[in-house]
């Protein structure tokens, strides 16, 4: 019988992996505070916590405006609007992301236009980008992904030499430097999530980082109803109801406070991975950009050789999982993504541009690949766990590739349990 876990084998991982999120007698404090205030929602904006938090989170991330709303995908569409993109504009996005990252530009009325990833970052591939951008492209939302930085020189190039607008995806870089300069603060504008997930959580929320006062303006507006918040009381816009919480506010204030010790020990714990991952055969270590100054780990993610290994991402994935190490394969290619499903909605921009939604015909071979046969995910919370966490991990990939590598019977027997649903 085969010594895997999933095959009824012992667990490499005796012991469970932190949980997330934290929390302690801080948090019900903060609470406790905002409840007796009677100041719960977010109006009149911004409130007292909302504000503490934008003015401690800038002081660590960089830049000199911010706008706290309810998550990070209004956050994206925000910045859009307030740059003034919309109907029939094209938006530049990688295939390999979150849905929100291609379904904010259409919530703004712009044409999200998805464009491949660098096999050594997975991260928006510079030169795709300029090959994808036409007479229509205003702007371009590089995603900091996992472990990873986009070329932020490569990108920040490309908007000086095509006028483009840049927004940040930072729902996976709270913390990480490009150059020693916060991500989120070298484009026009950087969006981040707080949501459950997130390495700095109130369950949901988001914050946009905004590069001029006059943006921030025009975002603050746009979240707040369209009430003006200039000096004069003049720049109204067509806006909504974006407001976060006091509540939440409240519990990104404690999380703030936790963050730089949490940063530090999963930075470092992540170079330790590196070293250990690359004895491991079949295992390609994503490399470090240099200027990648400070990296933030909210996902950790590598790449296997199914030759070296014998199998696919997702056999290695559940094999792991049923190790006790905490793991994904990760997002599905955007042409091709459950959750983005833009014809099935009532927006008009599918309908009105059809050429860019032809995602059968689409050819992403890098993000493909990445999905389909190489791309494997840790969760933050083994980074967590000192040394002895990522020993386990490491060990657990060792002892899968040393047996599916010369076991090709062990290797059918997991794809029939991931066949049957057996094994999620």
């Amino acid at each position: 019988m085969s010594e895997l876990a999933i095959l009824g084998g012992a667990k490499t991982c005796k012991d469970d992996y932190p949980k997330w999120p934290v929390h302690d007698e801080r948090d019900i404090e903060a609470v406790t505070r905002v409840i007796k205030s009677g100041q719960w929602g977010g109006y009149p904006y911004p409130g007292k916590e909302t504000k503490r938090f934008i003015d401690s989170f800038l002081a660590m991330q960089g830049g000199n405006y911010g706008v706290l709303m309810m998550n990070g995908t209004v956050t994206m569409e925000v910045a859009l609007r307030a740059a003034g993109i919309g109907w029939g504009d094209e938006v530049l996005v990688p295939a390999y992301t979150f849905q929100a990252t291609a379904a904010a530009p259409m919530a703004a009325g712009a044409i999200p236009v998805i464009v491949d990833v660098d096999p050594n970052s997975y991260c928006l591939d510079p030169k795709a980008a300029e090959a994808a951008i036409t007479d229509k492209t205003r702007a371009i939302i590089p995603v900091h992904l996992g472990a990873q930085m986009t070329d932020m020189d490569a990108i920040m190039e490309l908007a000086e030499k095509y006028n483009l607008i840049v927004i940040e995806d930072c729902a996976h870089a709270h913390g990480a430097k490009w150059r020693g300069q916060g991500a989120g603060t070298i484009g026009h504008f950087g969006s981040f999530s707080m949501q459950s997930s997130k390495i700095m959580t109130a369950g949901e929320g988001g914050l946009l980082i905004c590069k001029s006062e006059e943006m921030a303006l025009q975002a603050t507006s746009i979240i707040d109803c369209g009430r003006p918040h200039d000096a004069k009381g003049e720049m109204m816009t067509m806006g909504a109801n974006y407001r976060v919480s006091e509540l939440q506010a409240a519990l990104l204030n404690v999380a703030i406070e936790r963050f730089p010790a949490q940063a530090k020990q999963r930075e470092a714990m992540a170079a330790y991975m590196d070293e250990a991952l690359s004895e491991v055969s079949g295992v390609r270590v994503l490399p470090r950009d240099e200027r990648h100054t400070t990296r933030s780990i909210y996902r950790y993610i590598f790449a296997v050789d199914p030759q070296e290994f014998g199998a696919e991402n997702d056999v290695i994935c559940a094999a792991l999982h049923m190790e006790g190490i905490p793991c994904w394969e990760g997002y599905e290619p955007m042409n091709n993504y459950e959750l983005f499903q833009p014809k099935l909605s009532k927006l008009p921009v599918p309908s009105a541009f059809p050429e860019h939604f032809k995602f059968d015909e689409m050819r992403l071979p890098v993000s493909e690949r990445a999905c389909e046969y190489e791309a494997v995910w840790l969760d933050e919370n083994i980074f967590r766990a000192g040394s002895e966490g990522v020993d386990d991990a490491v060990a657990a990939l060792a002892k899968i590739q040393a047996t599916l590598s010369s076991d090709s019977g062990a290797v059918a027997d997991i794809k029939r349990l991931l066949s049957s649903k057996t094994v999620e």
